[in-house]
């Protein structure tokens, strides 16, 4: 590790605060862990440290060199060149915080380009400037909910099928709240509608996955009005690809809508930064974490503008009030997503969304065509689909990796009982000539 300070340096900054020796400072830490025997490899110079980490780079492979099937929650979209080029703009790249409207307003008209695009996918009245992620959005969907009820109901009810990572994100933010996550123990695979059984007048919001972990889409009509009648919000959480295609989330009266925005011009990049949306209704807008950004004119000529607005919710402003302690959001991944969505259009993100549907639909029927390969459910399903093996999954996706493809995701990781079930994402970048060299490398490890 480089060290910029000397000792002189150090002995100085000692003295201005009062402290006899770098050891002092630390007296306020218990002494059995305050300087812990760390086995650390050797020091490198900075030449040895670069080959260290370049062969460890080369043993990566490129997600596109090779057919993948590999979804769960990050998808292989194809992003058009132009994404790239407008967003490396200095203008962009090196932009930060836009609290000075007066010289930011290139960076707030984008994030509210973009706020418009999630609020006409999702069909809700108001979208913040987003968070870090989709598993943030949806903690910070059901905390918002905590917090329009006044903290009065203790009660989340989760969807089973609601992806893993998100419901443990949900669960650490609130381990230290009285307040209770329910759904985990009802079985993952069965209709939401009997999450209707679990909603009472503690309950703050139910939580649903649409399309669902497993890829399946649901009709929530029945449990968005069963939540209401009960006083109770409903929470979707969305493949914002899907919405190409599927009815909007405000269909279902759906209350609160967040999502991961990755399938919008975001690569894979070893999994981040990606994108958090978050969304609602105008008459939840005051209890929208994050910041929003708002359209307006100036009194002397009449032109438009773009300021921060409502800024009296956040964190950095009215603490002890704050909707959330998050009060930042991911300018250049949101404006990614709203270049890409500027670029392919309504229609555009149609056929995107139809060709992951179709080659999905055309890969679950060759697949489910083969011996011994059982397709888990039956209901309908956008681009991933569950498929029961005849061995377990792990080894199969090691076969696969053998044979130059990226496997289905191990639903087994998540869920016991499924050590032989894998889930395989399909998206436009998976053509016909990909998913029949899957199909017979399954049917050849089989």
């Amino acid at each position: 590790m480089f060290h910029p300070h000397t000792d002189t340096d150090r002995e100085k900054m000692l003295a201005a605060i009062g402290a006899k020796s770098l050891e002092e400072l630390f007296e306020i830490v218990p002494e059995d862990i305050r300087f812990p025997d760390l086995d650390l490899p050797k020091t490198h110079s900075e030449m040895e440290a670069y080959n260290a980490l370049y062969g460890l780079h080369t043993k990566n492979v490129p997600g596109i060199r090779m057919p993948n099937f590999l979804g769960a929650g990050a998808y292989r979209h194809y992003v058009p060149a132009a994404v790239d080029a407008i967003l490396r703009r200095g203008e962009f790249f090196t932009a930060y915080t836009p609290y000075q409207p007066e010289i930011s307003q290139g960076t707030l008209q984008a994030i509210f380009e973009y706020q418009s695009h999630v609020i006409n996918l999702t069909g809700m009245d108001a979208s913040n400037a987003s968070h870090y992620d989709g598993a943030t959005a949806a903690a910070e969907a059901v905390n918002m909910a905590y917090g329009i009820s006044r903290k009065k109901k203790k009660k989340a009810i989760i969807s089973p099928a609601l992806h893993p990572h998100y419901r443990e994100t949900i669960d650490t933010y609130f381990k230290p709240a009285d307040f209770d996550i329910g759904g985990e123990d009802l079985d993952p695979w069965s209709n939401p509608d009997t999450l209707i059984d679990s909603i009472d007048e503690d309950t703050a919001c139910v939580v649903v996955q649409y399309p669902d972990f497993f890829g399946r889409v649901f009709d929530y009509t029945a449990l968005g009005k069963a939540a209401h009648e009960a006083g109770s919000l409903l929470v979707m959480v969305v493949n914002p690809m899907a919405l190409g295609m599927l009815k909007a989330p405000s269909e279902f009266d759906a209350d609160i809508v967040c999502g991961e925005g990755q399938p919008f011009g975001i690569g894979l990049s070893y999994g981040g930064p990606y994108l958090g949306m978050l969304a609602t209704k105008k008459k939840h807008v005051r209890s929208l974490a994050g910041r929003i950004v708002g359209e307006t004119e100036d009194l002397v000529e009449r032109k438009r503008g773009y300021v921060l607005t409502l800024s009296a919710r956040e964190q950095h402003i009215r603490r002890e009030r704050a909707s959330s302690n998050i009060c930042s959001n991911q300018g250049l991944m949101a404006l990614a997503a709203t270049i890409y969505l500027t670029m392919v259009g309504k229609e555009g993100l149609r056929e995107v969304a139809e060709l992951c549907y179709q080659n999905a639909h055309y890969a679950a029927s060759q697949i489910a065509g083969l011996d011994n390969f059982e397709l888990v459910t039956d209901q309908t399903f956008f681009n991933e689909f569950v498929v029961k093996c005849p061995k377990p999954a792990e080894e199969i996706n090691k076969a696969l990796l053998e044979k130059g493809i990226i496997g289905g995701y191990e639903i087994g990781k998540d869920f016991d009982g499924m050590e032989n079930h894998l889930m395989f994402a399909v998206t436009e970048l998976n053509p016909k000539e990909d998913i029949d060299a899957l199909v017979s490398a399954l049917k050849e490890v089989a």
